[in-house]
């Protein structure tokens, strides 16, 4: 299915949902660093779709992060670049522990961005 969105995330359990129905930008880092490459691909032309810190689960509650960027690029938004900029900055201030949970717990996180995720999607898939 081509949709008018990429995914950006950190998360295993969206790739493994979604990898042959969706585009899907996977990276194995931490939730700053989702953040940042969204914010890269913001600078070239991307716009975002989904608020970086959405859901009411703070940065240094989930390692995990998966956000909604329009596929067609145009000039750099600067309402996108606001935001993202501005979420880096608060997740700076939230710094998450390595290693802070039971390794049995990060499914759930999983399954939290997992669902925030699938609610975004129902939405954007009715544009």
């Amino acid at each position: 299915m081509r949709t008018p969105y990429v995914i950006v995330t950190n998360n295993p359990l969206v790739v493994k949902n979604l990898e042959n129905s969706r585009e899907i930008i996977y990276k194995d880092v931490s939730y700053e660093e989702i953040l940042r490459e969204t914010r890269d691909r913001i600078h070239e032309g991307h716009v975002l779709l989904t608020h970086p810190l959405s859901g009411s689960v703070k940065p240094n509650e989930t390692p995990y992060k998966s956000i909604l960027i329009s596929r067609q690029r145009r000039d750099v938004d600067a309402d996108s670049l606001k935001l993202i900029e501005n979420a880096i900055q608060a997740c700076r201030k939230f710094m998450m522990k390595a290693d802070k949970y039971k390794p049995e717990v990060y499914q759930d996180f999983q399954l939290i961005d997992w669902t925030l995720l699938e609610s975004a999607m129902a939405s954007a898939d009715t544009l």
